[in-house]
């Protein structure tokens, strides 16, 4: 039997969340912004929220008000989210409600919540692969309760979520890996209109045998009694054993999808009268009866519950809304590298290749840093990398430290959130840039927006490596360049070495900075086997050797003679543009000065527009299909900004337009640029 306080607590909270339901709905001019309410799921949500301990983690869907409630959250700190107001303690006016996402020892943490479907599995997941890493090394950064408990993970989900593809590579990775989470699925039969047995073939806990390893359980989540006691002996299980567990709690959907999207619009009668026949709130209530809690002390339960809710409603109303100034904070949290550090030559160093410079750096990051691991297709212990550039670093560091995964591009990039959430700091690898299409939901979704929707309490210290760019005949999957891409996502910073020296400093750079970080990596210039790249070795830098992001390097000056009587132009480029820059010096002694931008954002405008009108007339090199391409982009920023020192129009030269590279070699020669196409587009500026 459970104690009386416990389901007395649990009516209240549950009164408590009706009286919400109803306030916002008979204030729908003030409720304005779109909001989904826990009504019918307020059992399953409150068993969950009562056993869940401070070191714990949990990542609530968008009706979780209820669990919220149960963590002990306050309707009036609900409402600020709801009404978007400024002192929403978890985004600021910035996200929709039931959207937390919380930092503080007295409750579980809630890393960022987003709205897409689904997709928090993935990075929820990633927090118990990064707990199960530290309780592997000890590590003084995992949390724990105070008798010792081990934390465990919550993930909530809608049945409905089941058939996103990321969903299954997190229960594959969590069956995989014996990982301590819970997905506890809430199931109410609806996805938005759509019904269960329209849209898919079994349910979540069919669906769940697929998973050997995976325990799974079904319950009546609109049972108070029944879901406090599964979950307390589940969790306790998971806190125990460290193994997955799915729970499938049936639930009732008693109010609309969203405010936005009503239940009148698709639903009949017959099913509303169905569903409220499974509403936990009179359940409980009867079971108070039944066992001699008396009617006068529930109404008072109920009355205060309602008198609460419509004052802290007044309050929030009347809170004030976000500084319009405040709108740009929290994008990226402070870089901490912002200085060049080390010795870039030092005496007696031997040349190194790009990709030994990739490896040589993370190698010294790994010894320095316990929470540093690698992972990613293939980088693991025999291979190392298709391209040998995590060689031997599995041997030297474990196979716990540096590991494949499966084919699971999703995976790999979203689970870099949770990783950090536990205190990690993941390098990943995306095998060619032509296959990070499938992470980029994780990467919009969830990485991208995790700093400023959290208001900076989730920056997201990872590193993506990325291989790119045509060389050889690598074919139309295997040599795409996909910066212009990549530059549309706000919130990540994107760098581009193009010699072994950059690699190494700005691979650090990349690793301490505690933002979202994507490193694309020429394959045609790891081991110089290009015609021309053969600068792009270089003496290897010392040890924590750091160039700070953001800053753009002249790798070939023109003479200032030349400069003064108006002879000269400027190349902006980056990645093998440089060397093909390069290779047209003979043609133009001392008439040209080359940029490597070495950092596509941040952006280093003041030495481009600096450069731009010293010399009047601009080109810049993209390895990329130029139409639309950053290139472009950054032609036009320029020509905005240098109009006035302008001695001809800013000259872009990019790839064909082509939708893929060609496979054959004199194809794919034919639609990137190259020296010569080069040579005679500065030509022509410099005879403008």
């Amino acid at each position: 039997m459970i104690n009386p306080d416990i389901l007395l607590k649990a009516y209240r909270l549950m009164c408590t969340s009706k009286a919400m339901a109803e306030i916002y709905e008979s204030n729908r001019s003030i409720c304005k912004y779109v909001h989904s309410t826990s009504r019918g799921h307020e059992a399953i949500q409150l068993a969950t929220a009562f056993h869940l301990l401070p070191c714990d983690y949990v990542s609530p869907y968008y009706r979780d008000e209820s669990l919220l409630l149960g963590l002990g959250f306050t309707p009036y700190q609900l409402m600020l989210q709801l009404l978007a107001k400024a002192d929403d303690i978890f985004t600021g006016g910035r996200e929709y409600y039931s959207h937390p996402n919380y930092k503080v020892d007295d409750k579980p943490t809630i890393i960022h919540q987003s709205s897409a479907t689904g997709m928090q599995a993935i990075p929820t997941t990633g927090i118990a692969q990064g707990l199960q890493y530290l309780e592997t090394i000890q590590s003084d950064l995992l949390k724990k309760g105070i008798n010792e408990e081990m934390p465990i993970v919550i993930c909530s989900l809608g049945d409905a979520s089941i058939t996103e593809g990321e969903v299954s590579e997190a229960f594959q990775f969590a069956v995989l890996k014996k990982l301590p989470i819970i997905y506890l699925i809430q199931d109410n039969g609806w996805g938005i209109s759509a019904t269960a047995k329209e849209t898919r073939l079994m349910d979540a806990y069919d669906y769940a045998a697929g998973f050997p390893g995976l325990q799974r359980l079904r319950i009546d989540g609109s049972n108070f009694e029944e879901s406090y006691e599964t979950m307390q002996r589940v969790i306790n299980d998971v806190r125990k054993n460290r193994v997955p567990f799915i729970i499938q709690a049936k639930v009732p959907l008693l109010n609309h999808h969203t405010s936005g999207v009503r239940k009148e619009f698709y639903r009949s009668a017959e099913d509303l009268q169905k569903h409220f026949a499974d509403d936990p709130i009179p359940k409980l209530r009867k079971q108070l009866t039944d066992i001699g809690i008396a009617e006068e002390h529930l109404l008072s339960v109920e009355k205060n519950a309602s008198q609460l809710v419509a004052d802290h409603f007044k309050q929030a109303v009347a809170a004030p809304e976000p500084e319009i100034s405040s709108v740009e904070n929290f994008v990226f949290s402070p870089s901490v590298i912002n200085e060049e550090t080390g010795e870039r030559n030092p005496e007696r160093s031997e040349k190194i290749m790009m990709v030994d410079a990739a490896l040589f750096a993370i190698r010294e990051i790994m010894q320095e840093f316990p929470e540093a691991i690698l992972y990613g297709q293939d980088v693991g212990k025999r291979l190392g990398g298709v391209f040998r550039e995590t060689a031997t670093l599995a041997d030297q560091f474990g196979e716990h430290r540096v590991f494949n995964t499966a084919i699971q591009e999703a995976y790999i990039i979203g689970s870099t959130v949770g990783m950090c959430a536990a205190g990690l700091k993941p390098i990943v690898e995306v095998q060619f840039a032509d296959y990070i299409y499938p992470g980029f939901n994780q990467l919009v979704t969830e990485i991208s927006k995790s700093c400023y929707l959290s208001c900076g309490k989730f920056p997201l210290q990872l590193l993506i490596r990325v291989p790119v760019g045509a060389y050889g005949g690598g074919g139309p999957y295997h040599s795409a360049s996909i910066e212009t891409t990549l530059l549309s996502i706000k919130g990540i910073k994107i760098v581009y070495p193009s010699n072994a020296a950059d690699m190494k400093g700005l691979m650090r750079a990349a690793f301490l900075d505690p933002n979202p970080v994507i490193m694309l990596e020429h394959k045609g210039l790891y081991w110089s086997k290009v015609p021309g790249t053969e600068e792009a070795k270089t003496a290897e830098p010392s040890f924590g050797y750091a160039l700070p992001l953001g800053k753009a390097n002249i790798v070939l000056h023109a003479d200032e003679l030349k400069i003064i009587n108006g002879e000269t132009c400027c190349i902006i480029t980056y990645g093998m543009g440089v060397y093909w820059a390069k290779s047209t010096e003979k043609n133009f002694a001392g008439q040209i000065e080359i940029v490597d931008l070495r950092t596509l954002f941040p952006l280093d405008e003041e030495l481009i527009f600096e450069t731009v009108k010293k010399h009047g007339k601009c080109l810049l090199i993209t390895e990329e299909q130029q139409n639309n391409s950053f290139a472009e982009a950054l032609a036009g920023r320029i020509s905005k900004h240098c109009f006035s020192f302008l001695d001809a129009p800013v000259e872009v030269i990019g790839a064909l337009n082509l939708p893929a590279v060609p496979l054959n070699i004199n194809l794919e020669n034919a639609m990137l640029p190259n020296a010569e196409k080069v040579k005679q587009r500065i030509n022509s500026l410099l005879n403008y």
